[in-house]
């Protein structure tokens, strides 16, 4: 017998250690398929790694090569005077929007503001004036209880024997109207300390009809950049320029690039001599609304085409028109900076 259970006990024990030898290894399986998936994810990261080292260094060769062509070096210093133009264009836009948008902001917010003020103080000073008249209103209760209490206390027996009576009950009413009295005051007591707590609205997000003018707004700059840089096409180089690759494009010989090099020159000095633009924006700004369409009444980024005539507004005041889709064509990385 006593074999019989030992040779029970041992299958159980050979039983117990051949499940846990197959869970190790199943364990052991999936630890190795992990590693293994990250062993392939890491080859795929150098192999795009490399791939991108390539690139550059295709890049940087192709550039050598074009530097030391005598016929291509001045190309490649006017490729990128160009690309550093229409860099400056879109940074300049995108901080014109994202001002513009923080003040729009920052005007609904305030007066958001003002008018929570407002309703609060209102709120307030109708409570205070009800709790300013409760307190009247008991403070005539506690004289009237003052004057009930003499009369008690100075009337003669006869007459408190018929009348005592009746005065007591007064007395009980009077002060238990003051102890309901001064329950509702600590109410209103409560109510005012609530209202005067009450937190500011959080900043919300901005309407439509806001939208819209802003985009108006920031349309009306676009084509202030536009008009400033179209002499000689200038403006169409610096976007040709910012899409393209060096060694993509020819200007042309030393003179010519050297002319574009000129003409990028003198356009900076204008621009850093810009001053009081406001008014023109927006009065172009109004002349782009007056055009503009929308595909739903939801959307703020107007149809391009209704937007792409470029107003050209002179010192005098007038106005001259011609035609560019700045929006179609995403000039100046406009699409991206326009609220939506």
């Amino acid at each position: 017998m006593t074999t019989i259970f030992k040779s029970g006990s041992t299958d159980t024990q050979e039983t117990d250690k051949l499940v846990d030898l197959f869970r190790n290894r199943s364990e052991l399986k999936k630890e190795f398929a992990s590693l293994r998936n990250e062993k392939y994810q890491l080859q795929d990261r150098i192999k795009q790694h490399e791939g991108n080292t390539a690139r550059v260094q295709q890049q940087l060769l192709h550039l050598e090569s074009l530097l030391l062509d005598p016929e291509w070096v001045h190309n490649v210093v006017a490729f990128y005077q160009l690309r550093g133009m229409a860099t400056h264009c879109i940074e300049q836009l995108s901080r014109f929007a994202e001002q513009l948008k923080q003040q729009r902001e920052q005007r609904v917010h305030h007066k958001a503001l003002v008018s929570w003020n407002q309703e609060r103080q209102q709120k307030t000073e109708r409570i205070e004036s009800r709790i300013g008249e409760h307190r009247l209103a008991s403070q005539l209760l506690e004289d009237q209880l003052q004057s009930e209490r003499h009369k008690l206390m100075t009337m003669n027996g006869f007459v408190k024997l018929f009348r005592g009576r009746a005065l007591g009950v007064q007395i009980d009413d009077i002060v238990s109207r003051l102890e309901a009295g001064q329950q509702q005051e600590q109410e209103f007591l409560h109510e005012l300390e609530s209202v005067q707590g009450m937190d500011p609205p959080d900043q919300t997000g901005l309407d439509i009809d806001t939208k819209r003018s802003i985009n108006f707004m920031i349309l009306s700059f676009a084509q202030h950049l536009y008009l400033h840089l179209e002499e000689d096409s200038l403006v169409d180089l610096a976007k040709e320029a910012s899409e393209k690759s060096v060694g993509a494009i020819n200007y042309g010989n030393k003179s010519e690039c050297d002319a574009i090099l000129k003409l990028l020159a003198r356009k900076r000095k204008e621009a850093e001599a810009e001053t009081d633009l406001a008014e023109v924006l927006k009065k172009r700004a109004k002349l782009i609304a007056d055009d503009s369409q929308f595909r739903h009444e939801h959307d703020a980024v107007p149809v391009p085409n209704s937007v792409a005539t470029i107003f050209a507004i002179d010192a005098n005041g007038v106005v001259q028109k011609q035609h560019a889709d700045l929006l179609g064509d995403n000039y100046f990385a406009l699409a991206k900076v326009l609220s939506r």
